[in-house]
């Protein structure tokens, strides 16, 4: 069996480092818990710690596309979330893949640049 090096070894996200990973603040990821009632990282702790996991992470992800990219409300991100879970799901993956063959694309386009 081989090796995985792009397996994400870590279980266990910060508040902090999450809201990072999306540039919002930590105070936004609070409210949409409250929103979004499937959005529920563990508390550990007499603290109660919010620890996000990889699931909790692609929920925020999902929320995150549709309110911060596309604009949508709350409310309405909600029912498109309700109404068609797999659908909001694979709109989310595509913007991601997207975004990342873009910033390729740059690069490379930097780098054609530099030779001629």
């Amino acid at each position: 069996m081989a090796l995985n090096l792009n397996k994400n070894l870590k279980l266990y996200y910060s508040i902090r480092e999450v809201a990072e990973m999306f540039g919002v603040n930590e105070s936004t990821l609070r409210y949409w818990e409250k929103e979004f009632p499937y959005l529920k990282p563990k508390n550990s702790g007499p603290a109660k710690i919010r620890q996000y996991q990889e699931k909790d992470i692609e929920q925020i992800r999902l929320i995150h596309n549709l309110v911060k990219v596309r604009g949508f409300k709350l409310e309405a991100a909600r029912k498109i979330i309700n109404a068609n879970r797999n659908g909001a799901d694979r709109k989310a993956d595509v913007l991601t893949r997207l975004i990342n063959i873009s910033s390729e694309l740059q690069a490379l386009k930097k780098q054609m640049d530099y030779l001629t």
